[in-house]
């Protein structure tokens, strides 16, 4: 059984590798979970000893397929308690991580499958993200972010990469959300700033707001 901190490594790892299927460096999963790059090789070396991951000093860590299931289960109940605290609860989609956080944690498989079950078997979260199945699989929604699309297309708001609550509330703000169709209007290359048009109103946001900003077509 795998220790809450252990769990935290895991989806870490799992999130910078892609899946967990590239080797990512210590400096990277420190930078990730805020820690000492020191107490990450140690972190990472007790994975290795329960065979969840693989860890080759100078050459990075992945995960190895029992490694890359238990971080995926992880992440399932993650996106799944981001639904629940979302239809069933009325949070906002900016205020569901940090419970999730603490409730991707319970052990229990039973409790999983029946909320998924209770929930209708949703396929992603609020904020457009795959919820994997209880096997860890998972069909990736084909989108395409908003400084990839030619002036003149449109598509639907699909996924939103940060699903940071200072970011959410700026969409909120600005009155984007997940199902929005998008249409681009302009890119500025001054700034790389990106005028779209939703609703009938057009707005321009930063680069840094549209790299995370991705459309189905």
């Amino acid at each position: 059984m795998t220790t809450l901190s252990e769990e935290n490594y895991l989806k870490a790892i799992y999130h910078l590798g892609k899946q967990g299927g590239e080797a990512v460096s210590t400096n990277a999963i420190a930078e990730k979970i805020e820690s000492k790059a020191s107490s990450v090789t140690d972190m990472v070396k007790k994975l290795a000893d329960k065979n969840l991951a693989h860890y080759v000093k100078y050459q990075g860590v992945s995960l190895t397929n029992k490694g890359r299931l238990a971080a995926a289960l992880v992440v399932r109940k993650h996106r799944l308690w981001e639904v629940f605290l979302v239809e069933k609860l009325n949070f906002s989609w900016d205020e569901v991580h940090d419970v999730a956080e603490q409730l991707e944690h319970i052990k229990s498989l039973k409790l999983v499958n029946e909320l998924d079950a209770f929930l209708g078997f949703p396929t992603h979260d609020p904020h457009g993200d795959p919820i994997p199945d209880k096997d860890g699989n998972y069909t990736q929604t084909k989108s395409v972010n908003i400084l990839e699309i030619e002036t003149g297309s449109e598509g639907v708001l699909a996924l939103v990469k940060d699903s940071s609550d200072v970011f959410l509330k700026y969409l909120n703000k600005n009155n984007l959300a997940l199902g929005d169709v998008i249409k681009v209007i302009d890119f500025e290359p001054f700034d790389d700033s990106v005028t779209i048009q939703i609703k009938n109103k057009q707005i321009i946001i930063s680069k840094e707001v549209a790299k995370n900003l991705y459309l189905s077509q």
